[in-house]
């Protein structure tokens, strides 16, 4: 980021009266770093902080061209509520760039020590609630044993169970009720473990088991495709992710799910493809857009290949 939150707390318009709130003395100063966003003049901060961890709820006030940068020695998890754009980028240090448009109900984590750097320029007002963790003190802290986890940077997914638990500490942020402080300390731990549960088994594994991908590096490739089914994925990003050459995952890959990496791609496509034809209001070429394809009709020959049916076809086959 270049910049320190003592800096960016100077540029920054961060609620006042929340940022003195406080649990057991820990204040924003001793948070280091905090997303720095500009320009700061539009957007709206609500900050709190308890057990060397720390909340804030963002919501800008116009539509202007923003940027959005991080980095330090603190975990970060944003949770973008209502984030839509007409264009931008987001780049989290050890991920490909995303271009997504419409990052509403997504998360991303930003491990300690990486970089987080997005502009975007905003379809509707955004609102995003980050959290941060300081690192170094979580395992002994939470009584985690960390041996076996790693913490990886993962840039728009999806999990039921955090977002859920990161909705209500977002309320409990906004409500600013200090009769909620023993709530609010348990949800944190709640959150901690959640995010050690969905790192847990990402250990620095260089070797194939049984021909194939060992369990985890199958669930790291597999959840990225699912992350990013509508962009292009290389195969040498899902490679370097498992830790493995393009050569090897390529052969891994499709030993333990049956198809070639790009095959299995196309194939989660068509099945969310299929999901959404179910609904009567979305149009073909709209649908094909929504899961990657550039062109109506090369989205019909792929769904022909996968489903022996054409998308109209299939949708008059729902009844």
């Amino acid at each position: 980021m270049g910049q320190r939150h003592h800096s960016a707390r100077h540029s920054q318009k961060i609620d006042d009266h929340s940022v003195r709130r406080s649990y057991n003395s820990a204040t924003v100063d001793a948070i280091h770093p905090v997303v720095a966003i500009t320009p700061s003049h539009i957007v709206k901060r609500r900050f709190m902080s308890w057990h060397r961890m720390a909340a804030e709820v963002v919501q800008t006030t116009s539509k202007e061209r923003m940027e959005y940068r991080f980095d330090g020695l603190w975990h970060m998890l944003a949770m973008c509520d209502q984030s839509a754009r007409r264009d931008g980028e987001t780049f989290v240090e050890g991920l490909p760039r995303s271009t997504l448009r419409d990052t509403s109900r997504k998360l991303l984590f930003v491990p300690a020590g990486h970089n987080y750097y997005e502009w975007q320029e905003p379809r509707t007002l955004t609102r995003v609630t980050y959290f941060y963790f300081d690192a170094p003190t979580l395992p002994a802290q939470f009584e985690i044993d960390d041996m076996g986890t790693s913490f990886a940077p993962r840039l728009y997914f999806e999990d039921p169970t955090i977002w859920d638990t990161a909705l209500k500490l977002k309320r409990l942020v906004e409500s600013r009720t200090a009769e909620d402080q023993l709530y609010v300390e348990a949800l944190g731990a709640v959150l901690v473990h959640e995010l050690v549960r969905l790192n847990r088994g990402n250990r620095r594994i260089e070797q194939v088991t049984k021909g194939g991908l060992a369990a985890w590096q199958q669930w790291i490739a597999t959840a990225y495709i699912e992350e990013h089914l509508a962009e292009p994925i290389s195969l040498t990003i899902l490679a370097g992710l498992v830790r493995l050459s393009p050569y090897y995952f390529c052969r891994a890959f499709k030993q333990s799910l049956g198809l070639p990496p790009h095959r299995y791609h196309t194939s989660r496509r068509i099945e969310h493809a299929k999901t959404l034809l179910v609904k009567p209001s979305s149009s073909v070429t709209d649908i094909a857009l929504t899961v990657g394809f550039s062109e109506t009709s090369s989205f019909t020959s792929a769904f022909r290949r996968g489903t022996g049916l054409t998308p109209t076809a299939y949708r008059r086959s729902l009844g």
